[in-house]
């Protein structure tokens, strides 16, 4: 898949999610919001190759739902620990984000616990996709 492919798949499951909590489904908003940073995170890997594909080299390491293993992989690692010092906003938001695996598909979630992952994600300064927008 190409960086532009992830960085649409992102928005798409971003959009998804919000629908999905504003139809009253949280727990599948709370999937897919997990997913929109995947994606952003891959599209951040894919940006490190020549062709702006998800790289075929070490794939093995890349083909995780492990956000914390993406951001390794992805490179913003260093400027995370930058940009969002303890107890900063965008570390909050990451704290957040963090608690998401792909095993939420099979969890019940609460409309607070969608929304606060929503939030942490979109929050137009601080947020998880407003900082890995900078980097795909």
């Amino acid at each position: 898949m190409t960086r532009q492919e992830f960085q649409r798949l992102a928005e798409l499951h971003l959009r998804a999610a919000m629908a999905l909590l504003q139809k009253r489904h949280p727990a599948g908003a709370y999937y897919l919001a997990g997913y929109a940073v995947e994606c952003a995170l891959k599209a951040c890997i894919a940006k490190k190759t020549r062709a702006h594909s998800f790289p075929p080299k070490h794939a093995r390491d890349m083909y995780t739902h492990e956000l914390r293993r993406l951001v390794a992989l992805a490179g913003p690692e260093h400027r995370l620990r930058q940009d969002a010092p303890p107890g900063s906003l965008l570390d909050q938001n990451w704290s957040t984000v963090n608690r998401w695996s792909e095993e939420a598909r099979y969890e019940r979630r609460t409309s607070r616990e969608a929304r606060d992952l929503l939030a942490a994600i979109t929050d137009s300064e601080h947020g998880v996709l407003t900082w890995l927008r900078q980097s795909w």
